[in-house]
C-alpha cells in the first residue's frame, strides 16, 4: 500500500519561494476520487469504525491499518459526483492534504511538503497565506505543522500496534464476498484481519496486557468495523 496515494507533485515549503503563496479550500475531494483505501491512525479508530471497514495492509515498512473506501481499483465510493465527501467523518490522511512531511532515510529530520498540483495552492491568490509580510509563519501554517506533527506521532503509535498484532500471529489474509446483480461473485481481497479464534486462544496474561495498553479495544473496533463492508455494496448498487 503506497503512502503517497493522493499526492502528485510534492515539493518543500520554502520561506523565500512561497512568501506570496496562499492556500484556499478547493471545496472538492476529487483529488481522492481514485483512492480506494487510506491509512488510518489508532487515535481515530472510534470515528473511522462508524463509517468504514478497518483492515490491515502490507506496506513497505510493515503492516498498517487502513480504511476501505472502495472495492474496485481507482474507485472511492465516498467521493460523490459533485466532489463532496459522503460521510460525516473524514480520515486524517485525507484532511492533512495538500501538506505532508518529507523525511530523510534515518527518519530523524522532517520537512514540510506541499502538493503543488493542488488547485488551491497559488501565488498571490485569495485564501490563507503561508507566511506574513515579515516572512514569519502564519497561524494557518503553524496549525498545519501542528496537525502533521500530531499525525506523525500517532503514526508511530499505530505502527507499534500493528506490529504487535503481527508478532502475536493474530493477522491473517481475508476476503469479503460482496455480490452484486451484475457480478454475483464479486470479492474484495488482498487485506489482513484479526482472526477471532486466535484472539480467543491467547493466554489470559497476554489478553490482560492488550487490555491495559488499549490494544484490545482497538482490535474490537477493527472487528466491529468490518460490518461496514456491506455499506460499500450498498454504495455500488446506488451508484449503478
Amino acid at each position: 500500500m503506497k503512502q503517497m496515494l493522493i499526492y502528485n507533485g510534492v515539493i518543500p515549503v520554502e520561506r523565500e519561494k512561497h512568501a506570496g503563496y496562499s492556500l484556499t479550500a478547493a471545496g472538492s475531494f476529487d483529488f481522492a476520487r481514485q483512492t480506494n483505501s487510506v491509512p488510518v491512525m489508532t487515535q481515530e479508530f472510534g470515528f473511522v469504525a462508524m463509517h468504514y471497514a478497518i483492515v490491515f495492509g502490507q506496506a513497505s515498512d510493515g503492516v498498517i491499518p487502513a480504511a476501505v473506501l472502495g472495492v474496485r481499483d481507482n474507485e472511492n465510493l465516498f467521493v460523490a459526483a459533485d466532489g463532496t465527501w459522503d460521510a460525516s467523518y473524514i480520515p486524517a490522511f485525507i484532511r492533512r492534504y495538500p501538506f505532508i512531511f518529507g523525511t530523510n532515510e534515518e527518519a530523524k529530520t522532517f520537512t514540510l511538503m506541499v502538493d503543488e498540483s493542488y488547485p488551491g495552492f497559488k501565488a498571490g491568490g485569495e485564501g490563507e497565506r503561508l507566511f506574513d509580510d515579515k516572512g514569519e509563519q502564519t497561524d494557518f501554517l503553524k496549525n498545519a505543522l501542528n496537525f502533521l506533527s500530531e499525525y506523525q506521532a500517532q503514526s508511530q503509535v499505530t505502527a507499534a500496534f500493528a506490529k504487535s498484532l503481527s508478532e502475536l500471529g493474530l493477522l491473517e489474509p481475508a476476503e469479503a464476498h460482496l455480490p452484486l446483480p451484475a457480478d454475483p461473485e464479486r470479492r474484495l481481497n488482498g487485506f489482513l484481519m484479526v482472526n477471532r479464534e486466535k484472539l480467543r486462544a491467547l493466554p489470559a496474561k497476554k489478553v490482560a496486557e492488550l487490555h491495559a495498553s488499549g490494544a484490545l479495544e482497538l482490535i474490537h473496533l477493527h472487528l466491529f468495523s468490518l460490518l461496514n463492508l456491506s455499506r460499500l455494496q450498498d454504495k455500488i448498487t446506488a451508484k449503478a
